[in-house]
C-alpha cells in the first residue's frame, strides 16, 4: 500500500504533535517540521524511533523543499502570551509560513490545509459565527498580529487556489484543549487547571461572563484529517469547534469542582480586544464532513486534568 507522504509544519506543538500521532496511526508517512519556539520535542519523542516519522527543525518563514503528497499547515504561536512575545515575528510566520507551504503545493502538487482561526471573527457581533461572517476584528490592537495574519493567510490561500489552482482546505479552529497544552502558554484552560492543581486562586479576566466554547482535542483532529480528506473542490473556510458554550466562569468552577481544589477566583482587569462570545456555527462541518464533537467538557477535563496532575507530580 502506499503511503501517503504528509508534512505537518509545527508538528511539535500541541496540536500538531496530535495530528502527527493521528497520521501515523493512519498509515501515513510524516514529516514534522517545527523550529521549537513554541513547540516541544517532549510532545514528538514518542515517535522519534518511528520509521514513517521525520522531524526537521526549520522555520517556515523560510523556504522549504520537501517531496510531499499533502500539507497541514499549523506553524504558528496560538496562545496570546506567545505569540505577543514577538508580534512582528508572529505576523511573519502566519504570512511567509503561508507563502511558502503554497509555493510547496505549487511545486509538488500536494493538497494544503491551513490551520486558521475563530479569532479571524474578532470580537464577534454575530452570534454563533456563521463561515460567511466577515469579522469585527481590530488591524492595530495587540492581538492583531494573530488576528489580522491569520486572516492575510486565509487570503493567500484562496488567491494562489484561484491563479494557480492550488487544492487547498482552510479550517477555523475554536478553543481547543487537552493533553499536552503547555503548562506555562497563558490559555485559559492550561491556566485555571495548573492554578487549582497548586491550589492557588484562580485569575479571571474581566467579570467572567465572557462566553467561549471548548473543543476536545482528539475531536479536533478528527475534524481536521477529515477535512484534508475531504471531497475535491470543497475549500471551506469551515468552522471546527464545540458549539458548546461556557462562560469563564462556569470553566473556572467546573474546574475547581473535577480538582478537588479550594482555589479561590480573583477577577483582573479584562484585556484589550478581548472577545465577548465565541461559539462555533458547525453546520457546514456537518453536512461537508459528517463531523460533529463527541467529547464533552467535563469529559475532555477530566482527561485534562490527569495529563497536567502527572506532568507536575
Amino acid at each position: 500500500m502506499k503511503r501517503n507522504r504528509v508534512l505537518v509544519t509545527g508538528g511539535a506543538g500541541f496540536l500538531g504533535s496530535h495530528l502527527c500521532d493521528r497520521l501515523i496511526k493512519d498509515g501515513n508517512d510524516v514529516i514534522c517540521l517545527d523550529n521549537l519556539f513554541t513547540g516541544s520535542k517532549d510532545n514528538i519523542r514518542h515517535l522519534l524511533g518511528n520509521p514513517y516519522f521525520e522531524f526537521i527543525r526549520h522555520d517556515i518563514t523560510q523556504p522549504v523543499y520537501i517531496e510531499c503528497d499533502q500539507i497541514y499547515n499549523l506553524a504558528c504561536p496560538a496562545s496570546p502570551k506567545w505569540y505577543q512575545k514577538d508580534p512582528i515575528y508572529t505576523f511573519q510566520t502566519s504570512v511567509y509560513g503561508a507563502m511558502n507551504c503554497l509555493g510547496l503545493a505549487k511545486r509538488t502538487g500536494a493538497r494544503v490545509l491551513q490551520a486558521s482561526t475563530s479569532e479571524i471573527y474578532g470580537d464577534p457581533d454575530i452570534h454563533p459565527q456563521p463561515e460567511s461572517y466577515w469579522g469585527n476584528v481590530n488591524t492595530i490592537g495587540i492581538r492583531s498580529c494573530y488576528d489580522e495574519g491569520k486572516r492575510a493567510a486565509e487570503t493567500l490561500f484562496f488567491d494562489y487556489h484561484r491563479k494557480h489552482d492550488i487544492e487547498i482546505k482552510v479550517m477555523r479552529i475554536f478553543n481547543t484543549y487537552g493533553p499536552r497544552m503547555d503548562t506555562g502558554d497563558g490559555r485559559v484552560v492550561s491556566n485555571f487547571i495548573v492554578q487549582a492543581l497548586k491550589g492557588d486562586d484562580i485569575t479571571i479576566y474581566g467579570n467572567g461572563e465572557q462566553t467561549r466554547s471548548f473543543c476536545y482535542v482528539d475531536d479536533l483532529i478528527e475534524g481536521m484529517v477529515r477535512l484534508m480528506n475531504s471531497r475535491a473542490g470543497f475549500t471551506g473556510p469551515v468552522n471546527i469547534g464545540n458549539p458548546g458554550e461556557f462562560s469563564i466562569r462556569e470553566l473556572a468552577d467546573l474546574i475547581i469542582e473535577l480538582t478537588g481544589s479550594k482555589s479561590g477566583i480573583i477577577n483582573n482587569p479584562l484585556p484589550s480586544d478581548d472577545p465577548k462570545q465565541r461559539k462555533p456555527l458547525i453546520d457546514l462541518a456537518r453536512k461537508e464532513l459528517n463531523w460533529e464533537p463527541s467529547v464533552q467538557l467535563r469529559e475532555g477535563l477530566v482527561r485534562t486534568i490527569a495529563y497536567f496532575s502527572e506532568l507536575m507530580v
